[in-house]
């Protein structure tokens, strides 16, 4: 029997952590972990588990990254809240995050860069101008600060990464976020927070016009809005998008008998989120059964099936606690037993 271990951060353990936890329960079968994490939430961790390497700060002026750094790969991020919700910040930019990127790039190699940073809506353009892209207007100011955008030479941007596979890394919901129009980032937040309608108008022309300029249909690629529009940035400078669980995934192949999976709530709102989405869909693809541990269970059966799982099971009984309490290791080792008694052959 092959067991394919895949958990998520569970109850404070990291995705390594809680999957050589859930491993002991077939330690008499042939077991492998494969740490995941989305962007934003622990994928910088989980990729330096995966390739043996240390997990780093990134001193930058005002600002703490963080990078795992491997023989031909880079992951990097910086730690911030996310896009959120609520009124278009128009004045936020995304130079920070270049500038992590600017100084902790390698010359070759792959370098994956997790796109959740700051709340941010400029299009990626104070990304760009980090290293080293130029315009007619101020490219660090934001979404309102590219009125009048007609020039924009990517040049040394492009020069800057040359060599290296550039990888933006975002939540697996936002692989098809749209840049522009009335289903793009402008649009729909700028709605939701009842804002004027010539304000955003003008700022998804802003957007329109730095990504008509940074290449020939850039800004209708599925995926370039995500995160505020940086991943147009990572479009332009020729890179790709990818979420943090199929990164690693993706080339696995069969053969597999179970795949294993694991999050700190599997609830009918969020499902366990993008790595147990991830670990179903690699299920179905090698025809095995998935399964989910979790520290609380808040779902039913109909709903689990509907997305590839055929069972789950909680180290917390319902109500025993808060959602995302603390799960100890010898804790989650006991229920990955008490579960491989029905999943073993």
């Amino acid at each position: 029997m092959r067991v394919l271990v895949c958990s998520d951060e569970l109850g404070g353990l990291s995705s390594a952590a809680a999957g050589r936890a859930l491993a002991e329960g077939w330690a008499d079968r042939q077991t492998a972990v494969v740490p995941l994490g989305e962007a934003g939430a622990g994928f910088v961790t989980s990729t330096a588990d995966r390739l043996g390497a240390p997990e780093e700060p990134v001193v930058l002026d005002d600002r703490v990254g963080v990078r795992a750094q491997g023989r031909s790969v880079t992951a990097v991020a910086l730690p911030g809240p996310g896009v959120g919700e609520g009124p278009v910040p128009y004045a936020a930019g995304s130079a920070p995050l270049g500038r992590l990127v600017a100084a902790a790039a390698p010359t070759r190699g792959g370098l994956l860069v997790d796109l959740v940073s700051d709340d941010v809506h400029d299009g990626g353009a104070g990304f760009l101008a980090a290293l080293g892209a130029v315009a007619d207007v101020p490219l660090a100011d934001g979404v309102a600060g590219l009125a009048g955008l007609s020039r924009l030479d990517l040049g040394a941007a492009r020069e800057r990464l040359a060599g290296v596979d550039l990888v933006g890394v975002v939540p697996g919901t936002r692989l098809t976020t749209p840049l522009l129009g009335l289903r793009g980032i402008t649009s729909v937040r700028g709605r939701a927070a009842d804002e004027d309608a010539a304000d955003l108008l003008a700022a998804d022309a802003n957007l329109q016009r730095l990504a008509e300029l940074a290449g020939p249909g850039l800004g209708a690629l599925p995926g370039a809005g995500a995160c505020g529009g940086t991943a147009l940035a990572v479009l332009a400078l020729g890179g790709r998008l990818a979420s943090g669980p199929a990164l690693a995934l993706d080339p696995i192949g069969g053969p597999v008998d179970l795949v294993v999976t694991g999050c700190s709530v599997f609830d009918f709102a969020h499902r366990g989120g993008g790595v147990v989405a991830a670990a179903a869909a690699l299920a179905g693809r090698l025809l095995a059964p998935c399964v989910v541990v979790a520290g609380e269970v808040l779902i039913g059966a109909r709903e689990m099936r509907t997305m590839g799982i055929e069972a789950a099971y909680a180290v917390h009984e319902e109500g025993a606690g808060a959602s995302g309490t603390l799960v100890a290791p010898d804790a989650l080792a006991a229920t990955a037993r008490r579960v491989a008694r029905t999943w073993r052959w």
